[in-house]
């Protein structure tokens, strides 16, 4: 596989426009630059070489927002903890590597290793007992290799579980894999014949051991991380061929039908529309028709329409980059956070794009004050976010959790927002303020507008709302699935290639459902269709919110305050995000056709 750190940089070299060049090569340093690595760069030891492992959290199983410092239960500590330097991802992801108090040399084996003998207190049997009684786990790497391991059982005595005895692992067995002079592959087990009583308020004094296997192996070191991959990728991966192949038959069917609607329908409006030019000037049209006048109508609060229009396409250039990266390898698990820190970089890179975006449609839909303009497409997106970023900030503060981010970050994102994304977002918005396009219309727009007729229930804008969604989110729910249990989960997500096609597949359903609907309100003589197609193409994003309900209650088995505020409030603002990007799809897919049918006829 190519490293994709070579891969950005010869797409640099070669002529590329300049925007995406500077994209590229800020992704490249971001990304390619701060790989987490071993302490060994080339990863090879000599026996005897004392092999890093780190710590990095422990918290419940369930709740993969709700992590905590290895160290924060009563564990055996080393003399002496170093810390780790992690990169803005890994704090951003949860991770904050420490020294493992046991050691892990190369080749040695070891058996039945004492690591402390601690005398706990009754406070601190407590925290075990209430720890192993949710389920924590804690997460080490061993030369940038991931382990995770539960801290406890449970023995159930009945079904029903209303007696439970509660006990803790003080014996760790490492089963480590070698190929020559590196570390292929790593697993630790835990003994149920080692194990300490917690089920009383009593001081108890446990030996913490460990013992280590060395096993010799063919496995190719480039191929180490496969083991991972392929345990965490779906059960069957059928599955997403049938939803792929599923998909493509539906948008196939959707074109299909619009295709001869077009050829029928339009076709024969064209031609009554120039039979009745030749035959009949003074015979008043109807339908589309009609409107000619009125469709290029500017909207109502055509600035706060511009800027939903920028954001959303910052947004949409935001998906397109990430996923370009996840085709090339750049998420691969060896890079731990770095979908977290390329989210944060490339949105901010990307505000120079909302900023022209916003402005230039602005300034042609004859718009003055385009500073204003400007400000409502910065804080359009990133106000709710950050809203809700200081808000979860303050609730994982009170449950001292790891995603409470140190200050040194917070000053880092707040830094990158001011120095990077704001002059890029001003520098954009002046390039779109002195832009001389014009917005192109095949007719003149009368002076008075015309009534719109009275419309039946389902012409409204809910319902149309919600037939609108309905489509394109049945192309990418089970993918859906996949996507949150890897955010939320312990899942890793690689099958970018698939995601890749589904996104194209939601682009094309959104588009072809918002023009159809389009053509039909634009039929009922209702000329104010800018508003109601964005709205129409971002519905989506409302479907995937309410199937949010369904995974946290039927799927996750989330729980807690943290983890349930952390989900909602988070998936609010990626849904949000969607009803911005398909919205402005949406608007751009009907403003085409628009243009279209009506630069068709003879306009007056």
């Amino acid at each position: 596989m190519q490293d994709p750190c070579v891969f950005l940089s010869c797409c640099h070299k070669r002529r590329m426009g300049k925007l995406v060049a500077i994209i590229l090569s800020a992704i490249v340093v971001m990304c390619c630059g701060s790989q987490v690595r071993s302490d060994a760069i080339d990863h090879r030891y000599k026996a005897g070489d004392l092999v890093p492992l780190y710590v990095s959290k422990v918290g419940p199983f369930a709740n993969p927002s709700e992590t905590y410092r290895y160290f924060d239960l009563p564990f055996c500590s080393p003399d002496y903890v170093k810390e780790k330097k992690a990169t803005l991802g890994e704090v951003l992801n949860g991770d904050r590597l420490v020294s493992a108090p046991y050691k892990l040399e190369f080749l040695v084996e070891k058996y039945c290793e004492v690591v402390c003998r601690k005398n706990l207190s009754r406070e601190e049997v407590s925290q075990f007992r209430t720890a192993t009684k949710m389920d924590y786990y804690f997460q080490m790497y061993y030369d940038d290799l991931p382990i995770w391991v539960f801290i406890g059982t449970i023995d159930r005595l009945d079904t029903a579980g209303s007696n439970e005895r509660f006990f803790l692992y003080k014996h760790l067995k490492f089963n480590i894999f070698f190929n020559k002079d590196r570390v292929i592959e790593v697993n630790a087990q835990t003994d149920n014949r080692h194990v300490v009583d917690l089920n009383e308020d009593k001081e108890l004094l446990v030996e913490f051991v460990y013992t280590v296997k060395w096993k010799e192996t063919g496995g190719a070191f480039e191929e180490r991380m496969k083991k991972y991959l392929m345990a965490f990728l779906p059960i069957n991966l059928d599955i997403h061929w049938f939803s792929i192949m599923n998909s493509c038959i539906t948008v196939l069917i959707l074109t299909g039908c619009l295709v001869t609607f077009y050829m029928r329908v339009l076709k024969k409006d064209f031609m009554e529309h120039t039979y009745d030019e030749v035959f009949a000037d003074d015979q008043e049209e109807k339908g589309w028709k009609y409107i000619l006048g009125d469709v290029f109508r500017y909207p109502n609060h055509k600035s706060l329409f511009a800027a939903v229009l920028g954001s959303g396409t910052q947004l949409f250039t935001l998906t397109i980059l990430i996923l370009i990266l996840g085709l090339v390898g750049v998420f691969y698990p060896y890079n731990r956070g770095n979908l977290q820190m390329a989210l944060v970089f490339i949105y901010a890179i990307t505000s120079g794009i909302a900023g022209y975006s916003s402005t230039t449609f602005y300034h042609q839909l004859e718009g003055t004050n385009w500073v204003r303009n400007l400000l409502i497409a910065g804080c359009l997106f990133s106000g709710p976010l950050l809203f809700t970023f200081y808000l979860l900030q303050t609730v994982a503060i009170s449950y001292k959790a790891n995603a409470a981010l140190p200050f040194g970050t917070v000053l880092v994102l707040f830094l990158l927002l001011t120095f990077v994304a704001f002059p890029l977002l001003v520098l954009g918005g002046i390039v779109g303020k002195n832009s001389q396009t014009e917005f192109q219309v095949p007719c003149h727009t009368t002076k008075c507008p015309r009534d719109i007729p009275p419309l039946r229930w389902y012409r409204g804008v809910l319902p149309q709302m919600a037939l609108a969604g309905f489509l394109p989110f049945s192309v990418v729910y089970i993918d859906t699935y996949y996507i949150l249990a890897t955010v939320w989960g312990h899942r890793i997500y690689t099958i970018y290639s698939i995601l890749f096609v589904v996104f194209i597949i939601l682009l094309i359903a959104t588009a072809l459902v918002t023009v159809a609907l389009t053509y039909f309100q634009l039929a009922a003589e209702d000329h104010q269709w800018w508003w109601r197609s964005f709205l129409c193409g971002g519905s989506t994003g409302l479907y995937v919110f309410g199937y949010c309900f369904y995974y946290y209650y039927a799927e996750a088995g989330m729980y807690g305050f943290l983890q349930t505020s952390f989900f909602f409030g988070y998936m609010a603002c990626i849904c949000y995000g969607i009803f911005l990007m398909l919205g402005t799809v949406g608007f751009l897919a009907s403003l085409f056709f628009v243009r279209h049918i009506y630069g068709s006829i003879k306009c007056d």
